[in-house]
């Protein structure tokens, strides 16, 4: 049989496709990626969101150990003296020095109370973190003073600076 009589004589050879360039990449590619750009995002977020409540944690800690040492002494003003130094040494942690080191008396129950005392400290309970060591220490409503110790720490904001 010759050329004519050969039915896949006419045939042409098989050809390759196109080798597949690696770009652009598939969707599904660019889908990973976003997925993994977003979770590192979201890594570093929490990450960062965690180290800043660090000093939260810390002196909510010192605090719970704040009234521990109270329940077994039972001395009002110790907890009162203490309880202002550790919300001074928080705030200094967590605001610019310049504007809490010199406060005293009423200008720090003030800054106190513009920070996130809602109004506590100069007219409430927290007035006796200046007066504690001019009172006798029954007279002091420790719960009360603890409380508003932790909700400061708990939502101490810092002041908004006019633009």
């Amino acid at each position: 049989m010759g050329a004519a009589g050969d039915p896949l004589a006419g045939l042409r050879d098989i050809h390759l496709p196109a080798t597949v360039s690696w770009w652009p990449p598939a969707p599904g590619w660019w889908a990973l990626a976003a997925a993994l750009a977003l979770g590192l995002a979201l890594a570093v977020w929490l990450v960062l969101r965690w180290r800043r409540g660090r000093v939260r944690r810390a002196a909510l800690r010192e605090l719970r150990a704040l009234e521990t040492a109270y329940a077994e002494a039972g001395d009002a003003g110790a907890f009162a003296a203490d309880l202002s130094r550790l919300l001074r040494r928080y705030a200094l942690q967590r605001f610019p020095r310049r504007e809490v080191a010199g406060l005293t008396g009423q200008d720090w129950l003030r800054f106190l109370d513009t920070t996130g005392g809602r109004g506590q400290f100069a007219e409430g309970p927290g007035r006796a973190l200046t007066i504690a060591p001019y009172r006798p220490p029954q007279s002091l409503d420790v719960p009360a003073l603890a409380g508003l110790g932790r909700r400061w720490i708990e939502r101490a904001t810092p002041i908004r600076e006019a633009a």
